[in-house]
């Protein structure tokens, strides 16, 4: 497997966790492959702490915003400088597990499909394993994940050679799972997923998913904004997505066998 990853990293003020976050990148097992970091202006020591990775790494690369942006806007100037046949998102304050590149690139070519995700474990905010894990759909059709988000975004790939590169719709929040999205609507193979657990997000206590009120919003512009629905089909399909959420897909976290 000599297929280049390119990893995208969006990161603001994120001085409490990066360090640990690139070191996961460090322990893949597979090592071809590229990190990108975008800093979005961060006022604290962010920026210190990637370069002093980038001294001794010559596969890591800093990006920098002159002005905060967001998160799409930095994605996008990671996918954009990206140069990998594979494109792979892990945010600042997330971890990879070591086999988490090989396994996935060797699944993706195994199987010849051009979008791949996998289960994940759940971690607190000071990085204490909840003993949870977060598990995957064996295969994923466009129809179902309107429904929901069922890619976590730290453990998607998508094939960029043959989709091309996938870019984020500006919104604040959840334009992660619009990349998916379109990712997903664009590959004419199946989006399948892989049964391990490949890497572990942090819960931190202001997430979207920890303010309910929050997470109907922002789902509503993911229908309405990133998707371009009229309005009583985005809140139609908010209506499918609560659903969806709490009595589907809230079923795929399960208890953690980890010691």
């Amino acid at each position: 497997m000599n297929q280049k990853v390119s990893i995208i990293t969006p990161t603001y003020n994120s001085e409490r966790f990066i360090k640990a976050t690139i070191q996961s990148v460090l322990s893949q097992t597979y090592t071809n492959w590229e990190l990108l970091i975008i800093d979005d202006a961060s006022t604290d020591g962010t920026l210190e702490i990637i370069n002093g990775f980038i001294s001794k790494q010559k596969n890591i690369n800093v990006l920098q915003n002159q002005v905060n942006q967001g998160a799409a806007v930095s994605r996008n100037l990671g996918i954009k400088k990206a140069s990998g046949d594979f494109i792979a998102f892990l945010d600042s304050d997330d971890l990879w597990k070591p086999s988490k590149l090989e396994k996935q690139v060797e699944f993706m070519i195994k199987h010849n499909i051009d979008v791949c995700f996998s289960s994940y474990d759940l971690m607190d905010e000071n990085g204490k394993l909840l003993y949870k894990t977060v598990k995957a759909l064996p295969k994923l059709t466009y129809k179902k994940f309107l429904k929901c988000n069922y890619i976590g975004n730290l453990t998607g790939m998508y094939n960029a050679g043959t989709l091309g590169k996938v870019y984020s719709p500006n919104l604040l929040k959840r334009q992660d799972w619009l990349i998916w999205l379109k990712a997903v609507e664009k590959s004419k193979k199946p989006t399948m997923g892989i049964e391990e657990p490949l890497a572990i997000y942090r819960v931190r206590k202001k997430s979207i998913s920890s303010n309910k009120i929050n997470m109907l919003k922002y789902n509503y512009l993911v229908y309405r904004k990133g998707l371009g629905f009229s309005v009583p089909k985005s809140i139609s399909s908010l209506m499918v997505f609560l659903y969806e959420y709490f009595f589907v897909k809230s079923k795929q976290t399960v208890t953690s066998q980890m010691k």
